[in-house]
């Protein structure tokens, strides 16, 4: 049987069908509040080549509005009845454009490796191909990993951009790796469950039977 949402009992905007709403709402102000946001994230974070102290703590403080957006629209789209198709494409373009512009604005600063941007995004980027591919045979919900993800990648990028020394510098790192462990581990249940999903979806079962009679 394919995976739903009940079975995790954690709400994914991409398993809520599209409501009638108009396509100018709230969630939908959100979302795209949130890819405004981005460009002057990158702006901020990237003025006077990253040492503007100023610059950095008004990018930290654009960071965690555009974050706080994502927690907000959603919610607000699925208790309000106000999930739209464009809501649940642009959402997920908006969070991956947040945290992409800021891992390579990290990176491209030399303050976080490389291949910690290529594995994250790399991930990132293909389970969002990969949910896209598998949607006719169902919707794979987010699970609770997912989310631990999502945490420690926004908690370690935030302190990575708040321009501080001391204690908050020292855990970037070890917070960081354990952003990028869940980021690996998540997208490899992800593949599984994605496989397993396509295996046994109704749609699936159709093809199989269409074959076997065609014989």
């Amino acid at each position: 049987m394919p995976e739903t949402r009940r079975q995790w009992g954690i709400p994914d905007p991409m398993a809520d069908p599209p409501s009638p709403s108009n396509l100018w709402n709230l969630p939908n102000a959100l979302t795209m509040l949130r890819l405004v946001l981005v460009p002057v994230f990158g702006y901020l974070l990237l003025v006077d080549s990253g040492e503007s102290t100023q610059a950095r703590w008004w990018a930290a403080i654009v960071f965690v509005v555009a974050s706080l957006t994502d927690l907000a629209d959603g919610a607000i789209a699925r208790a309000r009845n106000l999930v739209t198709t464009f809501g649940k494409v642009a959402d997920p373009i908006a969070d991956k454009a947040l945290t992409g512009v800021a891992l390579l604005g990290l990176s491209w600063l030399g303050e976080l490796p490389w291949w910690v941007t290529v594995v994250i995004l790399g991930r990132e980027i293909s389970i969002t191909l990969t949910r896209f591919i598998v949607i006719r045979h169902g919707v794979i919900p987010a699970s609770r990993g997912g989310k631990a993800k999502t945490v420690a990648q926004m908690l370690a990028i935030f302190l990575y951009i708040i321009p501080v020394t001391g204690f908050l510098a020292d855990i970037r790192w070890p917070i960081m790796l354990i952003a990028v462990l869940l980021t690996v581990l998540t997208g490899l249940d992800y593949i599984v469950r994605a496989v397993r999903l396509r295996e046994n979806s109704e749609r699936t079962a159709m093809k199989r039977a269409r074959r076997a009679n065609g014989r």
